[in-house]
């Protein structure tokens, strides 16, 4: 009978295949999911906008940053990455210590231009470019940045991005700091998303709701939340099938 079920499950879908929340050496959440191909990927919340993510034998960071405010990530405990992602210059983004803590030999760094040309090396990608990062895995840099009046200057448009990465699969949105931009329309088969709420450098509760029904991932994780109250949304999106996960993601 465990075994029907298993089964059962595999059918419904990548993110609804395995699900399970764990310590990570007692300090962080995880998160593990299974792609279209049973292949393991797990999600770390490490802080904030700091995401580790494991998939395929590969550790992926995004904006690996070691401290903000009183909490701290304690990086060199974790294995050197073989790919980062980077969405903008900010402090709580980027940090270049970190960034050569993490990187070996190999590693791909992947960051918008300003990030670049402050580290001094890295990928650039701007908006509306794709690539292939290996056979199953592509990552798409996607617009990120303010609409409201009085907030464009903390992420003008065309500056920073947001990341699609598609591992196997399975299709993950990182938004980055971002309002509920037109662009999210074209955002499509999402089944993994997270999504900044965090006034007044992203979007408010409503925004993030809105954006969420827009891009209807099958899972969400409210980030980069801050001191906001993010614990209504998961009543709030029930209705519209999103499994909203609350994560240490202040």
């Amino acid at each position: 009978m465990k075994r029907i079920f298993t089964y059962l499950l595999a059918l419904i879908g990548a993110v609804s295949a395995y699900a399970q929340q764990t310590p990570q050496g007692g300090t962080y959440e995880m998160d593990e999911f299974k792609t279209p191909n049973g292949k393991t990927v797990k999600f770390h919340a490490l802080m904030h906008s700091c995401i580790r993510i494991e998939y395929d034998g590969k550790e992926i960071q995004i904006d690996p940053v070691a401290k903000l405010r009183d909490r701290t990530v304690d990086y060199a405990s974790m294995p050197k990455a073989d790919y980062i992602f980077v969405t903008h210059e900010h402090g709580d983004h980027y940090d270049a210590v970190t960034l050569r803590l993490l990187s070996k030999e190999n590693t791909r760094l992947v960051m918008n231009k300003r990030c670049a040309e402050m580290y001094g090396s890295g990928e650039i990608m701007a908006n509306g470019d794709k690539t292939q990062i290996s056979n199953d895995f592509t990552v798409e840099a996607v617009p990120a940045y303010n609409t409201t009046d009085g907030r464009q200057q903390f992420h003008p448009k065309g500056r920073d991005n947001g990341y699609i990465l598609t591992l196997d699969g399975l299709r993950i949105y990182i938004a980055g700091d971002t309002e509920d931009i037109p662009e999210m329309a074209a955002i499509k088969n999402i089944d993994i998303a997270f999504l900044p709420c965090n006034q007044p450098y992203t979007m408010t509760p409503d925004q993030l709701i809105k954006a969420a029904k827009i891009i209807k991932p099958k899972v969400l994780f409210p980030y980069h939340y801050g001191q906001t109250n993010v614990s209504h949304l998961p009543e709030q999106l029930q209705g519209d099938g999103i499994d909203v996960r609350i994560r240490h993601y202040e």
